[in-house]
């Protein structure tokens, strides 16, 4: 086998997002030979939150009249003008060396300087034309010859916050097929769930227009109020509530968060109540207590602030030994923020986004933090994605258990399912689906 495969182009282009909004495409050419005839290539479409950590890594945007300043061409001339110097003839089979590279040449600590979403698509292309060289599929080359675990999908069904233009206050409610025996029965039951709960919407009289995600985006008042319809599909499908699906949440907290009042402010739920709703740390802890023991609720993401260390520290020895606490603000897939959160006993999970820290090493080190940990890792799409199906593989490649792709809706989310299901059949017998949730405790040792 050849150890050295070289890279032989680099190239980039702005295109779309499933926002309509600009992102970077990055080439990368691999190979001896010919660059068109004899060479490889490997090409990665960077993701785009909406609602976003302010510790992420810097998304590089023109701020200029194109596509009212959201154009990425200074991350696309980064990447032809700059950055190609940088590692054209490296070898691509050495990851770890080329995001190093990529790391240096920016040399901030947020990668503000080239953008980290023009080292994201370098670095994820150059993963796809190795994958590709050594004609391994994607996940096997990330993780070797074991990899066989697939993940247990985090369904988003319903959208608020940042994800809809409606009145619900959390971002998104999830159903999570933790009864099924294989990833294609688990997808069936929440695909079924999700069309029995676009009926339910539809006989109250509510709307069942999409978010940024394909989940569903009515107005309604409380997160009670959408439990209690969560509960009706599921059983209307002929499914277990809390033995076949389970649910999870993302309440997006920071974007809550008062920092003025140092409270958490219900807008939708202010404006059904007709009062005004705001929340203490130690009523948000009550509420979530209260919702877990009402309703078979498995995970809870961005429960608190991002800042508020001290709180998620009490929420976990609160709730951490049975309810999933997954960082996503708060740790932003970056190592030291996660080693923090470890020291402190803080959130119990970690939500892995590549697009928030930048490089493909980076993401599979907080990964592996976490698990020496003891914490969990939920590998997860951004709002504004593509047909781009990376995460699908990297779920796979890092036997994480689960993933958040989305809503069985809009092409860039189906994408990343239809993709797990070619992995599953690629694995054939030793496909390995599990509840992640059964039989052990939460909380780390």
């Amino acid at each position: 086998m050849n150890r050295y495969l070289p890279i032989r182009r680099v190239y980039a282009r702005e295109v779309l997002d499933s926002r309509g909004n600009p992102t970077v495409e990055t080439e990368i050419t691999v190979g001896e030979g010919i660059i068109g005839r004899d060479g490889i290539t490997g090409r990665a479409i960077v993701p785009s939150g909406a609602s976003t950590g302010k510790f992420e890594a810097v998304e590089l945007r023109d701020k200029e009249n194109r596509y009212w300043g959201l154009g990425v061409q200074k991350a696309v001339n980064h990447i032809n003008r700059v950055l190609a110097e940088e590692i054209l003839g490296e070898n691509a089979l050495n990851q770890c060396r080329i995001d190093r590279i990529l790391k240096e040449a920016d040399a901030t600590e947020n990668k503000s300087n080239m953008g980290a979403n023009a080292l994201l698509g370098i670095s994820l292309a150059v993963a796809k034309a190795a994958a590709k060289a050594m004609k391994l599929p994607l996940y096997q080359y990330l993780g070797g010859t074991y990899t066989t675990q697939m993940p247990v999908p985090m369904m988003n069904v319903l959208n608020g916050g940042r994800h809809a233009d409606n009145t619900v206050d959390f971002q998104e409610f999830m159903i999570m097929p933790t009864g099924a025996e294989t990833f294609k029965e688990g997808l069936r039951m929440c695909a079924e769930v999700y069309q029995k709960l676009k009926q339910q919407l539809k006989v109250r009289g509510l709307s069942t227009g999409v978010g940024d995600e394909g989940g569903f985006a009515p107005n309604l008042a409380n997160a009670k109020d959408i439990f209690l319809i969560l509960n009706e599909s599921v059983e209307q499908s002929g499914y277990q509530i809390g033995k076949d699906i389970c649910y999870a949440m993302d309440a997006a907290a920071s974007e809550l968060y008062d920092s003025k009042r140092k409270q958490y402010y219900f807008p939708g739920e202010s404006k059904a109540m007709q009062k005004e709703i705001y929340r203490t740390t130690d009523e948000m802890t009550a509420y979530y207590k209260e919702l877990t023991k009402e309703f078979p609720i498995v995970s809870i993401e961005d429960a608190l602030d991002e800042e508020d260390w001290q709180g998620w520290k009490m929420l976990t020895d609160e709730l951490g030994k049975n309810i999933q606490l997954v960082g996503d603000d708060l740790f932003v897939t970056n190592s030291e923020r996660l080693k923090k959160g470890i020291e402190l006993n803080s959130a119990n999970a970690i939500l892995i986004k590549v697009n928030q820290i930048g490089t493909l090493t980076e993401a599979m080190d907080a990964v592996q933090t976490a698990q020496k940990a003891g914490y969990r890792a939920v590998i997860s799409h951004r709002s504004g994605e593509s047909e781009d199906t990376f995460i699908a593989d990297l779920a796979v490649a890092c036997s994480a258990g689960q993933i958040k792709a989305g809503a069985p809706c809009r092409a860039e989310r189906t994408a990343k399912y239809n993709r797990l299901l070619q992995i599953e059949d690629e694995l054939k017998q030793e496909a390995r689906y599990r509840n992640p949730f059964a039989g052990e405790s939460l909380k780390k040792s």
